[in-house]
């Protein structure tokens, strides 16, 4: 299987299955002399891993990681750094009966099409547990970005139909839905309580805001920047669309409205405005970098719905196991992660791109 590998000069490669003996990722291309430490890793990994609430999967494993190479006295060696994660409680046989019929919304009929033969116990590498690896590079990445003051953050801003009225930075992290509205938040327990009522799930939108980026990074064709947080973001299993800036409603407007008009401020340029996203042309242009990614509702239901054997038989299945009745919390650290990774690599790329950086490093 190919596919597993994501960046360019900061890239990684993640490993393993759901039910697998260990979950977990090779980062090549980590500059040498950046504090790690497993316990700055961890504290990314404890905001994605399971039964944070009653709102996700009751799962339970603590998800801990094992820094395997790449890190000596507290710091980066500049060699690929191996990080893994052991899983603790498979449970494979909550899946034996799902080898064999296709469940909706799942990626059980591509593989088997793909490759004739596929991993049903928990989805393999279409599982969600595979973001693992991706979280754990993230942390990584955005220690590499906390270096040069800039800041990734991601939220909920939507649940369902219900959206984020206010935004006060210090609610995401106060409640089971890391939406920055602590009025939307009670709002959305109570949805979530009736789909789970009901067998059912639900979707919603993850916003991510990026900071501190200076202009210049990314490319005008192949390798734009807005183009490459699009394919990272959009590799998360439960995507299912991205914009950036004002995104769909963009083709709403007129293009006066839509043009971010440039001032001065500070004695510098800046933009009255930023419907663009704090990116032109596929280059960041110094504003907030805004990010949206919608994630369809979690497809492992118990409520009856209809697929097909195998063997060509139509039937009725229910989906047991243990599965998040919400997904969206849960990917708030994974979006950050995917949009770290690509700044970490855009801010390496971007380093050769004028004659005089090369010559100002050497000399």
């Amino acid at each position: 299987m190919s596919g597993s590998t994501f960046g360019n000069l900061f890239s990684i490669t993640t490993w393993g299955e759901s039910h697998g003996r260990g979950i977990g990722v090779v980062i090549d291309g980590c500059p040498a002399g950046i504090p790690l430490t497993e316990e700055y890793i961890q504290q990314e990994l404890n905001r994605r891993k399971p039964g944070q609430s009653r709102f996700t999967t009751p799962r339970k494993e603590n998800d801990l990681v094992e820094i395997l190479s790449g890190v000596f006295e507290g710091k980066t060696t500049g060699t690929p750094i191996s990080l893994m994660v052991r899983n603790e409680q498979q449970r494979s046989g909550d899946y034996s009966e799902i080898a064999g019929y296709y469940r909706p919304g799942h990626a059980d009929y591509t593989y088997d099409v793909k490759y004739g033969f596929r991993d049903y116990r928990g989805g393999g590498r279409a599982s969600g547990r595979e973001t693992i690896g991706r979280v754990a590079a993230g942390a990584v990445a955005k220690k590499l970005l906390e270096g040069l003051g800039i800041k990734v953050l991601a939220y909920a801003s939507s649940i369902a139909d219900i959206q984020m009225e206010s935004f006060d930075e210090t609610e995401i992290e106060n409640n089971p839905f890391r939406i920055p509205d602590s009025a939307a938040a009670e709002k959305i327990a109570a949805l979530v309580n009736t789909c789970m009522a009901e067998h059912d799930s639900s979707g919603g939108i993850v916003e991510c805001r990026i900071t501190g980026v200076p202009a210049g990074l990314g490319d005008p064709v192949f390798e734009k920047l807005d183009a490459n947080l699009a394919k990272a973001v959009m590799s998360i299993g439960a995507v299912k669309g991205v914009e950036i800036g004002d995104g769909f409603a963009a083709a709403k407007a007129r293009g006066f409205a839509n043009n971010d008009s440039f001032c001065m401020e500070n004695g510098m340029i800046s933009k009255k405005t930023n419907h663009a996203g704090g990116i032109l042309g596929g280059i960041s242009d110094g504003d907030t970098i805004l990010l949206r990614a919608a994630f369809k509702p979690t497809p492992s239901i118990l409520r009856t719905q209809q697929t097909v054997s195998k063997n060509g038989q139509e039937i009725d299945v229910q989906i047991r196991g243990r599965h998040d009745p919400l997904i969206v919390p849960r990917a708030v650290p994974v979006v950050e992660a995917m949009c770290a990774l690509v700044l970490a690599d855009a801010l390496l790329s971007n380093m050769t791109a004028r004659f005089d950086n090369i010559v100002k490093f050497y000399s």
